[in-house]
């Protein structure tokens, strides 16, 4: 698959809410995952094992999801970019809207690495 091809697709999955099959589908078995220093709770991992404990981990954190949306993707060789909102609560944080660019790079089909920036804001 194309990059313009791997970002369409992981836009459809994470729509859906299937994380893990856009994992399975997608990402190279030694991807890395990184999160910006400070991140609520999250650490940078990786290899594919350590991406879905990250994500099972992310998935159990969070109590309730009142929102969310997936914009993009803004596509450059063997990279893309989307934006992601989320408007969740998180177990013994509340209420928290979360706003987020996360970059993606590709090669040989395959999504190798994903990097979060966001602002988290209390609600």
């Amino acid at each position: 698959m194309s990059t313009q091809e791997i970002a369409n697709r992981l836009i459809e999955l994470i729509s859906q809410g299937q994380y893990s099959a856009a994992q399975e589908e997608l990402y190279s078995d030694d991807a890395v995952s990184i999160e910006p220093n400070g991140a609520i709770g999250m650490q940078s991992v990786q290899g594919l094992p350590a991406i879905r404990e990250k994500a099972k981990q992310w998935g159990a954190a969070v109590e309730e999801v009142h929102g969310g949306k997936v914009d993009g993707p803004l596509v450059s060789d063997d990279w893309f970019s989307i934006s992601m909102f989320s408007d969740i609560t998180m177990k013994g944080m509340g209420r928290i809207q979360l706003n987020e660019i996360a970059v993606y790079n590709v090669k040989d089909g395959k999504i190798v690495s994903e990097q979060f920036f966001y602002t988290q804001n209390m609600g």
